[in-house]
């Protein structure tokens, strides 16, 4: 196996770098590293070759003991935290969660974000070129799970020369993969710190993402998932499935607050303020959701967008064990963290309580917070002080282990 990062870059000379996020303007060129050896998958299917793109944050101690991987949900990317030189509005997604100072404090912890497979920002995905058919894979990339995407981020790390994690973490589809990082390398995971997420998806979010689904595929842009060759993309399908999950992302508080029965201001209105149109937007809320849906489909890949959604409808350790979630987990090592929030009905504090539940039945560490907080799915990603003084107490206990 060889693994070659493409910014030409010794594997694993970057720990001696400066972390990404000592100015603002220090310029970041994410390296990706190649893979040559097949991953098997989860599907029976075997990927030839692959490369992973990532980013690092603060600086890998001598030790190698306080290294943090940090996995990203549905369509977010390695860009975790910090910005890019020159590009205004380019912070990473969780960037409010980690820095110097922050509650994941990068004086003190090595932060990696890899790009799952499959993903449209980078690693190996379905724009990529299939070397079977010197074409874009496409529709054929082969489907991948969690459980797949942790195999990959494993092989990384170990280029990387990182055995053990002192914490993995993610929220959401994120939260998915920390959880099974538990699992399925329990020797290497020293915490897992798992937010907004849950063991398995309910029936009512896999039919959401089967709705989503149904609108990429017929869209008539989308042409079978190889819609490359024709020089189109299927935006329709993308506005639709990105609507359709952002209520998933919010509380009905939220929006009601943010956007009530507000109307658009428009002109040749009726006296009451409405059109009577079944086309034009009427409300704020319509305007909102379109606004998200143009935006999602100029940058997202639709292929990409079925991948993840059907990984999230596969996740769920508890299967091969009768569907007892207890047993799944007892080959748990990891001392946990389990946060979640009481207006997230996606991800809804009841199934964070499973989780909760087995891992006392194991009789494993495990700390959980619920946090009252009124934003839906999506306060994972907010500035919610409890919530961050949670994760910055809990990680300050992980630094006290690291240097007692």
């Amino acid at each position: 196996m060889t693994n070659t990062a493409k910014d030409g870059s010794r594997p694993g000379s970057f720990l001696a770098r400066p972390g990404f996020l000592l100015s603002l303007s220090f310029e970041v060129t994410p390296p990706s590293m190649s893979f040559d050896a097949p991953l098997p998958l989860r599907s029976g299917a075997r990927l030839a070759g692959y490369s992973l793109t990532y980013e690092t944050y603060g600086t890998l101690n001598a030790e190698r003991s306080n290294a943090v991987l940090v996995c990203h949900a549905l369509n977010a990317s390695h860009h975790v935290a910090g910005v890019y030189a020159g590009q205004p509005r380019s912070e990473g997604w969780w960037d409010n969660m980690i820095g110097p100072g922050k509650p994941l404090d990068t004086d003190r912890f090595f932060v990696i974000g890899i790009n799952n497979l499959g993903s449209c920002f980078g690693s190996t995905g379905p724009m990529d070129t299939n070397p079977e058919t010197g074409r874009a894979w496409g529709a054929d990339f082969p489907v991948v799970t969690v459980e797949d995407w942790v195999d990959a981020q494993a092989r990384l790390l170990d280029v990387l020369g990182i055995d053990t994690l002192a914490a993995v973490m993610g929220g959401s589809l994120g939260g998915m993969q920390a959880l099974s990082w538990s699992l399925q390398y329990p020797q290497r995971v020293r915490h897992a710190v798992v937010v907004a997420s849950a063991p398995n998806l309910t029936a009512e979010n896999i039919a959401f993402n089967e709705v989503a689904r149904r609108a990429i595929v017929t869209d008539p842009d989308f042409h079978g998932g190889h819609f490359y060759a024709h020089g189109v993309v299927p935006g329709r399908g993308l506005r639709i499935a990105r609507m359709i999950g952002h209520i998933t992302y919010l509380s009905d508080d939220v929006m009601n607050e943010k956007f009530g029965r507000g109307l658009r201001q428009a002109q040749d209105s009726s006296s009451d303020g409405y059109r009577y149109s079944t086309q034009d937007v009427e409300f704020q809320i319509e305007s909102y959701l379109r606004y998200q849906g143009d935006k999602f489909s100029e940058y997202f890949d639709a292929n990409t967008y079925l991948l993840i959604t059907r990984a999230l409808d596969y996740f769920d350790p508890a299967l091969a064990h009768g569907g007892k979630l207890a047993a799944a987990l007892a080959q748990a090592q990891a001392a946990f963290l389990i946060v979640s929030f009481s207006t997230d009905w996606r991800f809804s504090p009841k199934r964070s309580r499973e989780i909760v539940h087995a891992l006392l039945d194991n009789r494993r560490r495990v700390s959980y917070a619920e946090i009252d907080a009124p934003h839906g799915h999506d306060a994972f990603l907010l500035d919610d002080v409890r919530y961050h003084g949670v994760v910055r107490a809990y990680f300050e206990g992980i630094a006290k282990e690291l240097h007692p």
